[in-house]
């Protein structure tokens, strides 16, 4: 027998084995991320788990947003589904046929869900697309943050020159410090990535929640670049909004020292891997590519899951995030 769960009704500690055993765990998918999602108010977090022979055998974590312009919202609510659903490795075709088809009557207004894998899902790609889910390449990038690992000759001397021109790492001690990073990664957003940001609350109540890290470069006291960074257990730690005031200190290297804080951050606490969480289109040269891959990591093609519910808006909002990126 296969029944649906919500959230108040998911066994937690049945969840929790699930996390620790799933081959396709990350932090997205686990009760800790749901309840900071339900902490944001621009989020509406969703969670559903589907139940095999009373054995929990999936999970799957997201929300919904939107552009807070009622004129956008139009064209821009979304159901974003961050790491891949958390499943058994041996969850069957009809349990997770009936957990995507949940989420797929769930998201209301949503004009796409976009599942975001961080794991190989190739196993169940055939299941994906049969439900209406299709698969788009997508590369990310894996640091193994071992012993062995070593960056590129360039990146070794861009740190060591930091280092020596005074640059010091240090975690998030207060809001104050929050904001000014967020200022910087805004100005990044508003002149070069051209894409939707959270609002500051988002930040905050990830440090408020203290979910993660935040592993900030300081320069004379002053936080001039930094990560946010989730932390999943021994696992992983994942850069899911990095920013760095290059241009104005040219010599200290922001947004590397940053990337390099989180990688010895992970093997000073034994951490497996350090995860970029994206890396561009396949075959289409992207430039923050190339700069990830001189941290020493080995490039995946994990791709994603996307599900459109309403292809003409679809279509226009596309048309609309390329427009911004071009015009901005």
């Amino acid at each position: 027998m296969i029944s649906i769960r919500t959230y108040s009704e998911i066994d937690k500690q049945y969840w929790k084995s699930l996390v620790e055993t799933s081959p396709v765990a990350t932090w997205f998918q686990t009760d800790e991320a749901y309840r900071f999602y339900q902490s944001v108010n621009d989020m509406c977090a969703f969670a559903y788990g589907v139940v095999e022979e009373d054995k929990l055998v999936g999970v799957i974590v997201g929300y919904t947003t939107q552009e807070k312009c009622k004129f956008k919202q139009y064209f821009t609510t979304r159901a974003i589904v961050v790491g891949g659903p958390l499943l058994d490795e041996n969850i069957s075709e009809s349990a997770l046929t009936t957990l995507l088809q949940t989420v797929k009557e769930q998201p209301g207004d949503a004009i796409y869900i976009e599942i975001r894998n961080l794991h190989d899902y190739s196993g169940w790609q055939s299941i994906f697309e049969a439900n209406g889910f299709a698969y788009q390449p997508h590369l990310n990038i894996h640091v193994t943050c071992n012993v062995t690992h070593s960056m590129s000759d360039q990146r070794i001397r861009q740190v060591k020159k930091a280092i020596k021109n005074g640059v010091e790492i240090a975690e998030a001690q207060s809001e104050q410090e929050i904001h000014d990073w967020y200022q910087i990664l805004r100005q990044l957003y508003r002149t070069k990535v051209r894409t939707p940001l959270w609002s500051e609350e988002f930040f905050m109540q990830f440090y408020r929640n203290g979910v993660g890290k935040y592993l900030f470069v300081k320069f004379n006291g002053k936080v001039i670049g930094g990560m946010m960074c989730p932390v999943f257990n021994n696992k992983a730690i994942y850069e899911w909004y990095v920013c760095g005031l290059d241009e104005e200190y040219r010599e200290l290297y922001p947004s590397v020292m940053a990337t390099y804080a989180a990688i010895e951050y992970a093997k000073k606490y034994k951490i497996e891997i350090f995860d970029f969480m994206g890396a561009g289109k396949p075959d289409i040269p992207y430039g923050v590519r190339d700069f990830k891959m001189e941290f020493g990591g080995e490039q995946v093609e994990h791709g994603r899951y996307v599900c459109v519910h309403k292809p003409v808006l679809y279509r226009i909002g596309k048309w609309g995030v390329r427009w911004l990126k071009r015009n901005r």
